[in-house]
């Protein structure tokens, strides 16, 4: 019996779905920070929730309690404080994209080798531009951006139901370094920065105390460990790196092995791991939102100086909706010569903003942005 490579049976696309599916993750960056509870950096939504608008993908930010209770015997019942909830509703669309191949002759491969090139360029490219979407959504940068500072050219992505909702970072949520004052928190503008206000240890000191007083939420750990995720530019990782005072306390942990407080070892294995210092896991990027690709001008600093926006991430930094397994469809073209591939998923990014007991104000959940000058 020969096997028909033109025709796949229902089981056969399920399978190559899969498939894709499994090498798509394994390429993604951000799939480890990903769950399904309120304790992830990514709460990560898969099933729509029915609301009175319809089927919508919908997480919820429930706020601390003000109240202080009551003392003695007091009357407890009919003075119970009621839970403050934020539900945060995830515009979902679909993203698409395909391979198609010049003909047989051209290819001088059978059709199974096509599909597996494809299945892996496909994977890689949605990874890839899921990342992108992720760390402009936390950056609050408008997709019409790459994540270099350069402007995205005949893209689609921009049209994507929700890059509507890609929002600046909110007043308390946003700071920015100065190599002279330290972490500038009021009237914060990117403009302001010189090339010497590159990341250094001071600055992931001032960055965790200052989300600490605003109340950011740690993510915690199945250990009860608590911790945020900082992540960072590969020219930032590299200022860092020559930063004498950080380099004093890596040699100083060294000295003391893994028991070391300050250096408890990564909060995340395998490809996400990072440097875990004093309760931050430092964890390099390149999709981190730079101005290497900016033109001219059009940088920070006046125009003049590459920059970096560094992400510290809680709890609830971002949700992220994935409606089903993405497809893989086949279709044959020009008499069966030439065969194309093309896979789709429904997804959709929301960074939740909530009511800020402490402020007053609307502000950005679980992200705090902060600007630094970064060496080319």
């Amino acid at each position: 019996m020969k096997t028909n490579f033109t025709k796949l049976t229902t089981e056969e696309l399920t399978a190559w779905s899969t498939e894709l599916w499994q090498a798509d993750r394994d390429r993604d960056f951000l799939a480890v920070f990903e769950s399904s509870g309120s304790d992830a950096m990514i709460q990560k939504i898969t099933e729509l929730r029915k609301t009175s608008k319809g089927a919508r993908a919908v997480i919820t930010l429930v706020n601390d309690m003000e109240g202080d209770g009551v003392v003695g015997d007091n009357q407890l019942e009919g003075n119970e404080e009621e839970l403050k909830a934020y539900d945060q509703v995830i515009r979902v669309d679909q993203l698409r994209n395909a391979n198609r191949s010049t003909g047989r002759m051209a290819d001088q491969k059978t059709i199974v080798e096509f599909r597996e090139q494809s299945r892996d360029k496909l994977a890689f490219n949605r990874a890839d531009r899921r990342n992108q979407l992720a760390f402009l959504t936390l950056s609050g940068i408008a997709y019409t951006y790459n994540t270099d500072g350069s402007t995205r050219v005949a893209s689609q992505l921009p049209d994507l139901e929700f890059a509507a909702d890609v929002s600046a970072p909110t007043a308390n949520r946003y700071v920015r370094w100065d190599a002279t004052n330290g972490l500038v928190t009021s009237s914060v503008s990117n403009a302001d920065l010189v090339a010497d206000d590159k990341l250094t240890w001071a600055t992931i000191v001032d960055l965790k105390a200052y989300a600490r007083r605003k109340f950011v939420r740690a993510i915690r750990s199945e250990g009860g460990y608590e911790h945020y995720n900082l992540f960072v530019s590969p020219e930032a990782m590299k200022d860092l790196k020559k930063d004498q005072d950080f380099l004093a306390a890596m040699r100083y942990a060294a000295e003391r092995g893994d028991s070391n407080p300050l250096f408890k070892g990564t909060a995340h294995g395998g490809k996400s791991s990072g440097i875990m210092v004093d309760g931050i896991n430092i964890l390099e990027y390149r999709h981190v939102f730079n101005t290497l690709g900016a033109d001219s001008g059009s940088k920070w600093g006046g125009g003049a100086v590459n920059g970096s926006r560094l992400l510290l991430c809680g709890a609830q930094a971002m949700g992220y909706a994935e409606i089903g397994m993405p497809t893989w469809e086949e279709e044959m073209f020009d008499y069966k010569n030439s065969i194309g591939i093309s896979t789709s998923s429904i997804i959709g990014y929301k960074k939740p903003v909530f009511r800020s007991l402490q402020s007053g104000t609307n502000e950005d959940f679980g992200v705090v942005a902060c600007d630094v000058a970064v060496s080319a």
